[in-house]
């Protein structure tokens, strides 16, 4: 157990003879008691300085470990947020691809039956106009003779441009 100046002061030495000065000895101790006081104080006030600065330090490595946990799980969020932005980008783009094929597909099927459609108005076009071309030969064939025989024959050949004509 570390010394009190209590100790100190109630410290009493054997007496001899040729002994030292008792005054000179009481002085010397009674300076030993207020430096030993002041270092005691001094140490009691590192100490508290000392758990005061360990609380300071505990609640800072506190604080550092509490962000280290908050930067890793920020960077764990970002890394995911940036793996899902790449899939749903890999997914968009996959899905306008299939949209362009669609549309390409859609497209090539459309003018390949626009033009299927035009070949067929052609040659409807060129059936008509070759009946037509039959039925006003046959009118000019008609005007131009003079004979009722030739009359009645044409009235058969119209007959049978009008049945054409009813057809279309």
């Amino acid at each position: 157990m570390p010394l009190t100046p209590l100790d100190i002061h109630n410290k009493e030495f054997s007496r001899r003879i040729r002994g030292y000065d008792e005054d000179e000895v009481n002085e010397f101790l009674d300076q030993v008691i207020k430096d030993y006081e002041i270092v005691i104080r001094e140490n009691k006030e590192l100490h508290n300085q000392l758990l005061t600065l360990q609380e300071k330090l505990d609640h800072f490595a506190n604080i550092e470990e509490t962000l280290s946990k908050t930067i890793i799980v920020a960077q764990e969020a970002a890394d995911e947020v940036k793996n899902n932005a790449k899939k749903e980008a890999q997914l968009i783009v996959k899905e306008a691809e299939k949209n362009a094929d669609r549309i390409v597909n859609e497209s090539l099927a459309k003018s390949r039956k626009i033009a299927m459609e035009v070949e067929e108005l052609k040659k409807q076009a060129s059936i008509y106009r070759a009946r037509f071309r039959t039925l006003v030969e046959a009118q000019l064939d008609l005007l131009s003779s003079d004979s009722w025989d030739t009359l009645e024959n044409r009235e058969r050949v119209a007959d049978k441009g009008q049945e054409v004509q009813e057809l279309y």
